[in-house]
């Protein structure tokens, strides 16, 4: 039967998020706004994603539920998300089971990688992206020692091989590696604080999340840690949520280094954010005020470059192939196959477009990197000192050709001059010279 001009297609997509966190509440907010102004710029295509929303409720085990009944009972041609890497890891067996896409805007972990997943596709960075930035702030200052600080689960652990060998590619020591639970109490912190302290090694780069970082930086400052002589470099896994900390936090953290991906300044950006302010101060009136980080950019530029692939593919048969067994089934192997699934992923592979985070591109599977920004804790937020490019390292501005450099920094303690990065040690035992007294011979 032949189609008739005004028909459209609706295509099922899964959306497995945490609900009840900020980054579940941001990503499904842009997911949405994305489809819309997609469609609205597009009246004339002929397919329409179709959101089936599900929530993993913080837990692994939560999120390979949601997405065996998205794949079962839905039938689902992609689907977005989860939202940590932990968690990911559990779906992505899934998604090649089915032969469907997962495409995840917020699971950086290296580690997932290793998995060599066909159908598993990062529209994120890959966490190790970032370590050349971090290796050239090292470099810059001539620091030849560092302590590594980080979360004891996937997240924490993936980039670590990465640090390490590109530290060693500039003959920079790793002292000591500082591994913290993420359920860590107060004490437990602080005690490994105190370790830290009668080390000699003062540079500090820390690769953690919320809710621990925060409570991380507060204590080191009540013990005298963010004072002169201290550096804190931070992975972009805090620096891109700098906004949206507590001002208390931010206090606690003066004088601390960061890395994030660039993104480029633009007129729709600047739009989308007046439209997504408006958006979640109706939806969510009588919370604190809610910031929009870089992972609400990429939510949206996933779900825009989703619906780009599927519309490139054109009137087809979106479904699946049924497995024998019982629907209701929570056996992972009942799970049917998509029929247009390998086609979808060649389609969303070879998609390009300008997105709200920059140019958007998938190559090896993840999302393409090209500049970071280097940022200074400074009074009640963040300042810019700089950017990492991998054509001029470090540079004062995204334009400069000049010597690579950095902007002016104030260090913790508000201090101006660059810290040696090392102290004597206060744990060693203390060397006893004895001078004889007596008659001269």
């Amino acid at each position: 039967m032949a189609m008739s001009q005004n028909t459209t297609i609706p295509v099922k997509v899964g959306v497995v998020l945490d609900m009840d966190t900020w980054l579940g509440k941001m990503g499904l907010s842009c997911i949405s706004m994305a489809l819309s102004d997609f469609y609205a710029s597009h009246g004339h295509y002929k397919t329409r994603l179709v959101l089936e929303i599900r929530d993993s409720n913080r837990d692994v085990v939560g999120a390979a539920a949601a997405a065996l009944d998205l794949l079962q009972n839905e039938e689902v041609q992609a689907i977005i998300g989860p939202a940590s890497s932990m968690q990911a890891d559990f779906v992505i067996g899934l998604g090649d089971k089915a032969h469907v896409p997962i495409m995840s805007f917020s699971a950086t972990s290296p580690s997932l990688s290793s998995l060599r997943s066909r159908y598993f596709v990062r529209a994120t960075l890959n966490d190790s992206a970032q370590v050349p930035a971090i290796r050239a702030i090292v470099q810059a200052f001539g620091w030849r020692e560092v302590v590594l600080i980080y979360l004891d689960n996937e997240y924490g652990n993936g980039v670590i091989p990465y640090l390490t060998d590109a530290l060693q590619e500039i003959d920079t020591r790793i002292a000591y590696r500082s591994v913290i639970h993420p359920l860590a109490t107060d004490d437990q912190i602080l005690e490994e604080l105190y370790k830290l302290m009668t080390m000699p090694t003062r540079v500090f780069i820390v690769h953690m999340l919320t809710p621990l970082g925060p409570r991380l930086f507060t204590r080191a400052n009540e013990i005298g840690m963010m004072e002169e002589g201290y550096v804190w470099i931070l992975t972009d896994g805090l620096t891109n949520i700098l906004s949206t900390l507590d001002p208390s936090v931010i206090d606690s953290m003066q004088g601390v280094l960061g890395v994030k991906p660039h993104v480029p300044r633009s007129k729709e950006l600047e739009s989308f954010k007046i439209r997504w302010k408006r958006k979640i101060q109706q939806e969510y009136p009588t919370n604190e005020s809610f910031e929009l980080n870089i992972f609400g950019l990429w939510a949206y530029d996933a779900a825009s470059g989703l619906a780009m692939a599927v519309e490139k593919l054109g009137p087809t048969n979106f479904s699946f192939q049924k497995s024998n067994t019982s629907r209701t089934s929570t056996d992972p192997d009942t799970v049917g196959v998509s029929q247009i699934g390998p086609n979808l992923l060649q389609s969303l592979l070879s998609t390009r477009f300008k997105g709200l985070s920059g140019h958007f591109q998938i190559f090896n599977r993840q999302l393409c990197s090209s500049a970071f920004q280097v940022v200074n804790v400074i009074g009640k937020g963040e300042r810019g000192v700089g950017f990492w490019t991998p054509e001029n390292g470090t540079v004062r501005k995204l334009d400069s050709t000049s010597k690579p450099n950095l902007g002016t920094i104030v260090w913790p303690g508000e201090s101006p001059s660059v810290p040696k990065g090392w102290v004597l040690p206060t744990n060693g035992k203390k060397l006893r010279i004895g001078v004889p007294v007596g008659k001269r011979l």
